[in-house]
């Protein structure tokens, strides 16, 4: 029987637990039926020795959750890096690495033959062509060698880009890799080059440091991919309700990656086929991503999405493709504008696609002609004492905005 391991093979299935249990999911024992209670057991042993201190267990009548508490303004690393630094690999793996590495050492170039032929010569070990054939593949992709053809040959290097030549550039460098690591998608890179050069980082900290964004960042290459290419996506998303619900699957023309100003969520804009209109999606809420068919159309689909992403005060398209019977939504707020100019200042500054006008006396109207008018309600509602009016929109807009009003009277109000 196979022994207990903390490395794994798939990062997908380490992104699968660490998102259901320590992020999402506040599950305990008897709410996995993946398997069994065994792997359970393994999968959350596992994932705690990579998180270390900042598993949270907390006891309740169901049993014992465990998810992640950390405060992310006084951390210099994210902890989810550590996930990606978890892969399994085999004797040869390790072998091979090392032993290829130090015969390329010296700078010259070599072809498959020769570097087979010097690992028996100088290790007294003969391995299969084809084995190290994957291996100069694999490390090439990676950019750890370089490959140059040369008739029907091939030529095998050692890259000479490294940490070491790397923070050689300037002095700099060092500082602008350590906010790369902790600000910017693929910080992980930035951590795996500090990591060889054994730095930390010390000086970059950050309030607002979204570190579940790391766990989306491995299926951003293929919709970049996609993007560049024109070619639609097929997107696996997770169960929405609970652990056992089948991934639902969507073909989608991604068009653009947002980043919401408010949550810190990331969002997968794009346009769907099947309802012939614009959707977004959150990253978090993706599982897998796969190439389909270049489309045709690419370019004149992007011009409509701009025009309708010019319409959204967020990320909501809205439930219509035209959204031609919805009308302008015009708010009122009255302002003091002798003692209140703050006030004003906001609205101007967060208003986004709106249009603000001066209309009376102390009064000011945010006009917002978009596609989904339900979206700012919840901005236009941090104003309550200074909203006047709210007219247009939709009738469903306006009666959950003086439901909501009246909700809050009953709970607040005196007798």
């Amino acid at each position: 029987m196979g022994g207990y391991s903390e490395l794994i093979k798939s990062f997908d299935k380490t992104r699968d637990y660490i998102r259901d249990f320590f992020i999402y999911g506040f599950k305990v024992r008897s709410d996995f039926s993946r398997k069994s209670s065994r792997t359970y057991d393994d999968e959350r042993r596992r994932a705690e020795s990579w998180l270390g201190d900042i598993v949270r267990h907390d006891d309740s009548y169901r049993g014992r959750q465990v998810s992640i508490s950390v405060d992310s303004g006084h951390i210099g690393e994210n902890p989810l890096y550590r996930t990606y630094y978890s892969k399994s690999f085999t004797d040869n793996d390790i072998k091979l690495h090392f032993m290829i590495t130090d015969i390329l050492s010296d700078g010259g170039e070599l072809t498959l033959k020769e570097i087979v032929s010097s690992l028996d010569e100088r290790f007294g070990i003969l391995f299969d062509e084809q084995t190290v054939r994957c291996k100069l593949k694999e490390y090439t992709a990676e950019g750890i060698y370089l490959s140059r053809i040369s008739g029907k040959k091939a030529y095998f290097s050692l890259s000479p880009h490294t940490a070491d030549s790397l923070f050689s550039i300037g002095s700099g460098i060092a500082d602008a890799v350590s906010f790369f690591s902790e600000m910017q998608p693929f910080g992980v890179i930035g951590n795996s080059i500090m990591r060889m050069a054994d730095m930390k980082n010390r000086f970059f900290f950050f309030k607002h440091n979204y570190i579940v964004h790391t766990l989306e960042d491995v299926i951003l290459p293929e919709i970049f991919t996609a993007m560049e290419e024109k070619r639609s996506i097929s997107v696996v998303k997770f169960g929405s309700k609970n652990e056992a619900a089948l991934p639902q699957n969507d073909i989608i023309l991604p068009m653009q990656i947002l980043v919401s100003a408010q949550t810190g969520r990331r969002y997968l804009a794009g346009y769907v086929p099947s309802f012939d209109r614009f959707a977004s999606f959150r990253l978090d809420f993706i599982k897998k991503v796969r190439a389909g068919q270049i489309c045709k159309d690419y370019d004149l689909i992007k011009e409509w999405y701009e025009k309708s992403a010019a319409r959204c005060f967020g990320v909501s398209f809205g439930a219509d493709k035209e959204n031609n019977a919805i009308s302008p939504l015009k708010i009122t707020f009255r302002v003091d504008e002798k003692s209140e100019d703050f006030i004003i200042s906001r609205l101007e500054r967060e208003k986004r696609c709106g249009v603000l006008s001066r209309t009376g006396d102390d009064l000011y109207t945010l006009t917002l002609d978009v596609s989904d008018p339900v979206e700012p309600m919840n901005w236009v509602k941090s104003f309550i004492g200074r909203i006047v009016s709210v007219e247009g929109g939709s009738d469903r807009v306006r009666e959950l905005f003086y439901s909501d009003i009246k909700r809050m009277r009953e709970m607040y109000a005196d007798d």
